[in-house]
């Protein structure tokens, strides 16, 4: 397919594909997909080779949130029967994290709930960064906690944060049917924030919303403009109690098109598969890593995962290795750039629901609707609440 051909030569080149491009790629059939994901795939292991990233998420602060987010089942008022706790201490936090790290992640991803940390909050979670580094050496922390104050990025980056997270999440035309106590130019500009720190920023998007074509190519061009070193790609867990509980969009074709199309405009980026892998993806993830090189392991903030041990089977099964704590993530024209993190070497985080990181349990947006299939069925079987890990007495799933 000429098309396919095109844009891997593109992709080696890190050169920009067209919208009309990345739209033909959305656009492709059932039958394609496969040449589709092959395309893609040339492109991931030319800059990123067969290693794949683990990445642990510990939800510093769940639920309680002021902010109205249609996706997310922290968001306020939610009857969604998600935990609900303040912050964890730092001791807490670093107990939670050493279980991720022991199943094989290289990163921890600090989340908090909330629209934005105060001061205080910031020293709170450097407080949390320092314990995690002085009992897991190497390991790479990024900070997801909403909005971001003047001076409080640079607080994060003295503290030892290696990265940010804050997700666009969809369109800038569209942003404001999905949230209305904040805008897309404050995520925006937190994403700059993060950047004018040093810290290794990292901004993604939630798919399965209702979006149009039109809309996912806007936000992933909108991302490749920011140059963040990590995009991760959510899909929507629909979670009852939340406004967008009935979307139900996606079948695990169009998340694999997806996928590709933000691999071929972000070639040499970590592209992280995010929230959402396991409802709709299902028994198509190994697929899945030959469009991405970085994935959560375990649980998310609110919602269950699939076994982290199922993860590292799956990984080893569909060929692939995971990437050692001495390995560098970023291809060495990033890296040299001063993308990543601690010694600038990798980036990115990936899962909140709220005010940032990159795996979101929830999302939406209003728009063009694509059209359902028989593969689209709801699938509440694969929701599940988070009962263990952090805030919980009970051992994580790491």
């Amino acid at each position: 397919m000429d098309l396919l051909n095109t844009l891997v030569d593109k992709g080696l080149r890190r050169e920009l594909p067209t919208r009309e491009e990345a739209l033909a790629v959305l656009a492709t059939s059932d039958d394609d997909l496969l040449d589709v994901v092959a395309a893609a795939g040339k492109v991931r292991r030319h800059w990123f080779g067969r290693r794949v990233k683990l990445n642990y998420l510990v939800n510093l602060k769940s639920g309680l949130c002021p902010e109205d987010c249609s996706y997310c089942s922290q968001r306020l008022g939610a009857d969604t029967g998600i935990l609900k706790y303040t912050w964890l201490k730092p001791d807490q936090a670093s107990q939670a994290a050493a279980a991720g790290l022991a199943g094989g992640a290289k990163r921890v991803c600090l989340v908090a709930s909330g629209r934005g940390p105060t001061d205080r909050d910031v020293e709170r979670v450097a407080g949390t960064i320092k314990a995690i580094k002085e009992q897991n050496e190497g390991v790479e922390v990024c900070a997801c906690l909403g909005l971001l104050s003047d001076g409080q990025a640079e607080r994060l980056r003295e503290a030892g944060a290696d990265a940010y997270n804050h997700n666009l999440n969809t369109s800038e035309s569209t942003y404001g049917d999905i949230t209305t106590t904040h805008t897309y130019a404050d995520r925006v500009d937190t994403v700059n924030k993060a950047h004018a720190a040093g810290l290794s920023a990292c901004s993604g998007l939630i798919a399965g919303m209702g979006e149009s074509d039109e809309d996912l190519v806007d936000v992933v061009y909108s991302l490749r403009e920011l140059d963040p070193d990590s995009v991760p790609v959510n899909f929507l867990i629909p979670v009852e109690g939340t406004p967008l509980a009935k979307e139900w969009n996606l079948t695990p074709q169009r998340c694999l098109r997806i996928l590709a199309m933000v691999r071929f405009v972000c070639p040499d980026v970590e592209v992280r598969i995010a929230g959402g892998r396991e409802v709709h993806l299902r028994t198509m993830q190994p697929l899945a890593l030959h469009l991405a090189n970085s994935i959560f392991l375990g649980d998310y903030l609110t919602t269950e995962g699939q076994a982290g041990k199922a993860d590292l089977e799956m990984i080893a099964d569909a060929g692939f290795e995971v990437e050692g704590t001495g390995e560098v993530t970023l291809p060495e024209h990033r890296a040299a750039a001063g993308g990543g993190c601690g010694s600038h070497e990798s980036a990115g985080c990936g899962s909140h629901e709220g005010g940032g990181c990159g795996s979101h349990e929830g999302g939406g947006v209003c728009g063009t609707t694509v059209a359902a299939t028989s593969a689209d069925k709801a699938r509440t079987d694969l929701v599940a609440v988070r009962r263990r890990g952090a805030g919980t007495d009970l051992a994580p799933n790491a």
